[in-house]
């Protein structure tokens, strides 16, 4: 099996800005998820904070729009993807947010 990082883009809300019941209802929506993938989950990741992004010449740019991530592991990209079927991330249907797969190549 290969391991592969779910990478969460889009304009997503801050978790400290959710209510309560957001807050319980994004809970509830991520354990469903969590238990669907099961084993394959290898790290369920954690929401990205504060952010920067550095340039060769000691500059800055502003940060790709990145929330957080996930490691799975999968037979391939295609396996690692179907994965993503369900994932609260996705949940309100818009075309803002999607999920980056990336393989985790060994060094």
């Amino acid at each position: 099996m290969t391991k592969f990082m779910l990478l969460y883009k889009g304009p997503a809300t801050p978790m400290a800005e959710f209510t309560p019941e957001q807050t319980e209802e994004q809970m509830q929506a991520w354990g469903a998820w969590i238990g669907k993938v099961g084993n394959a989950l290898v790290d369920v990741g954690t929401p990205f904070g504060a952010r920067a992004s550095a340039k060769a010449d000691g500059g800055s740019r502003t940060p790709l729009d990145l929330n957080g991530y996930s490691i799975v592991e999968a037979a391939d990209t295609k396996a690692a993807e179907a994965l993503c079927d369900g994932h609260p991330f996705l949940a309100d249907g818009r075309d803002v947010f999607s999920i980056e797969v990336y393989e985790l190549v060994p060094m």
